[in-house]
């Protein structure tokens, strides 16, 4: 069970042990309208599964006794389940025969929820990883069976972590299956004192606010790349829209200028070097940008064109 791409070397893991393992089917969300014509289009996943013969099911619920009978009459081992999408109600949770588990992108029981890459970036984490962990009614409370690390570069963004974890939750899973179906593996309840949610977020979360760190917002704007983001507003001085608002995307490569300061959101440079902004807490130098109704640029050619200025604040 399984839809966003991360689920895509796990998937192809079990096909390419089809010595030891039979996949039986996969469950993914429904295609759905994609770009400006809004073209039907499936997950990748249900693209490979279709080409190695897998069947696939595509139901807008799990909770309707026709999806329910479907699983049931599987009679799967295994449900191995990776950012699927849904909730999976009890009656999916015990239908396999063996264990019903599920390949999480944290360490657990940090960042239960949706954004927990995105999480482990933001507050600073040196390291992640993936929890292989039995699934229950809870979200993401499971006992774990198993996990395995990964180092967060102080460069990383969530779509490079989003990567590597994909890579280390098919070795993870590889892993964990043959201990699952000879009873070796273990279970580790998970303690509640460490746990923490990530909520799954909006285009909203990515609204820079000024008042934090710079050490802060440089992470967040690697935290949030490619999603949801980072933006800012800024006041713009020049041609037809003068003096109407715009956003301001800001893209990582972004550094920390710890002996600048001035008042949060104010610009205090803007040139070839790029475009530095105070913040709560020292300031940071942003040299990819992309102003609203503008491709994407770099700080000195956003400078060149006079849209903004030094001492202007953004909001």
């Amino acid at each position: 069970m399984g839809t966003g791409d991360i689920a895509l070397p796990s998937f192809k893991a079990l096909l390419d042990n089809d010595q030891d393992y039979e996949v039986i089917g996969l469950f993914t969300q429904p295609d759905k309208p994609v770009g400006r014509k809004q073209v039907m289009t499936p997950p990748v996943i249900k693209v490979v599964a279709e080409e190695h013969g897998v069947p696939v099911w595509q139901p807008a619920k799990l909770r309707g006794s026709e999806e329910q009978d479907v699983i049931n009459g599987l009679l799967a081992d295994l449900i191995v389940v990776m950012a699927y999408g849904q909730i999976l109600p009890e009656c999916v949770i015990d239908a396999p025969g063996v264990a019903c588990i599920n390949l999480h992108a944290s360490l657990l029981p940090k960042y239960r929820g949706a954004s927990c890459i995105q999480g482990a970036i933001d507050a600073g984490d040196a390291e992640t990883g993936i929890s292989v962990m039995h699934v229950a009614p809870a979200l993401d409370e499971g006992d774990v069976i198993l996990q395995r690390k990964l180092e967060i570069s102080p460069t990383y963004t969530a779509g490079v972590v989003h990567d590597l974890l994909a890579d280390v939750a098919a070795a993870a899973l590889v892993e964990a299956l043959p201990m699952l179906i000879d009873g070796s593996a273990d279970r580790v309840v998970q303690d509640e004192g460490f746990s923490s949610y990530v909520p799954k977020l909006m285009r909203e979360h990515g609204q820079i606010d000024w008042n934090m760190s710079a050490g802060g917002i440089e992470r967040r704007i690697r935290a949030y790349d490619p999603w949801p983001g980072t933006s800012t507003s800024f006041v713009e001085a020049k041609g037809k829209a003068q003096g109407k608002v715009k956003r301001l995307k800001i893209f990582p490569q972004t550094s920390v200028e710890s002996e600048l300061s001035g008042k949060p959101g104010e610009v205090i440079e803007l040139n070839k070097s790029g475009l530095v902004i105070a913040c709560g807490e020292a300031a940071i130098r942003c040299t990819n940008i992309q102003p609203e109704g503008s491709a994407r640029m770099t700080a000195e050619q956003f400078a060149a064109g006079g849209r903004i200025a030094v001492g202007d604040l953004l909001s």
